[in-house]
């Protein structure tokens, strides 16, 4: 489960609980339809033909995307969430102009979209969105993504338990979208220590909820520096989850999309 299908699981909570109707459909062997399905959300394995009739196709992955713009049958809103630009290739644009709308996971990738030749008015910004988890002050290791590990850190594959303990988060990357592992950390009031790389400087406030390095020795110094502050740091981190970034957020912010998309079909 990376960030882009712990947002999918919870915009299709949300939309559920909102009354709409949605249909999630997901890889039979991953553990994004496996999490779904023990919640009782409705969702069915991907099949790349025969999908249900429906009002609206919302794809959040490259196969997804293929699929939808050859047998769309219905508006199609496309999911953007890396910090590279598009391929020139012929199908990767056919497969941009059949996208009605475009929803960038930060202000930096709607910007590389523009520079790949989306127009602007097709794309919306909507933020990732996590829910606001308990906060402690007994901390005490330091823990960073298991898939974006640093030496000296504690590597966490269940990040939700181990905030919990947690001093700081350290998210070291060459190259992101957003990062929504350190929304979950700032949530639970936890400072971060990340790269001052694509969209996380639009989440993290440098030297206020966390401190922006370049990949090099400034992590060090940077982790000592918030390990000092850290209630302080991590209550205005905790804040401004509750403020900007709920994952109730995301959701209304999504069918708010949607609903612009289909008030003019």
């Amino acid at each position: 489960m990376g960030g882009g299908q712990w947002q999918v699981l919870r915009l299709i909570r949300g939309l559920t609980a909102h009354g709409d109707e949605p249909l999630l459909l997901a890889r039979e062997d991953g553990e994004l339809l496996a999490r779904a399905l023990a919640e009782d959300l409705p969702a069915q394995p991907f099949r790349w033909t025969g999908w249900p009739r429906t009002d609206l196709i919302h794809a959040h992955d490259a196969r997804a995307h293929s699929a939808a713009s050859i047998f769309r049958s219905a508006p199609l809103v496309v999911a953007r969430r890396v910090a590279y630009p598009i391929k020139t290739g012929p199908l990767t644009r056919f497969k941009y102009r059949r996208a009605d709308r475009l929803i960038a996971v930060s202000k930096f990738v709607a910007a590389i979209l523009v520079n790949s030749g989306v127009p602007p008015e097709r794309i919306d910004v909507v933020y990732d969105g996590v829910p606001v988890l308990p906060f402690t002050e007994c901390r005490e290791q330091v823990i960073t993504p298991a898939n974006k590990a640093v030496n000296g850190f504690v590597r966490s594959s269940n990040l939700e338990r181990d905030l919990t303990t947690a001093s700081a988060f350290v998210y070291v990357s060459e190259s992101e979208g957003l990062g929504s592992a350190i929304l979950l950390a700032m949530s639970a009031g936890v400072p971060v220590v990340a790269s001052n790389i694509g969209g996380i400087p639009e989440i993290v406030s440098n030297g206020e909820d966390g401190i922006l390095v370049e990949n090099n020795q400034e992590i060090a110094s940077a982790v000592q520096t918030v390990r000092a502050n850290s209630v302080l740091y991590g209550r205005h981190a905790r804040q401004k989850i509750i403020d900007r970034f709920q994952e109730s957020r995301m959701v209304e912010e999504t069918l708010n999309v949607y609903r612009k998309l289909l008030a003019h079909v």
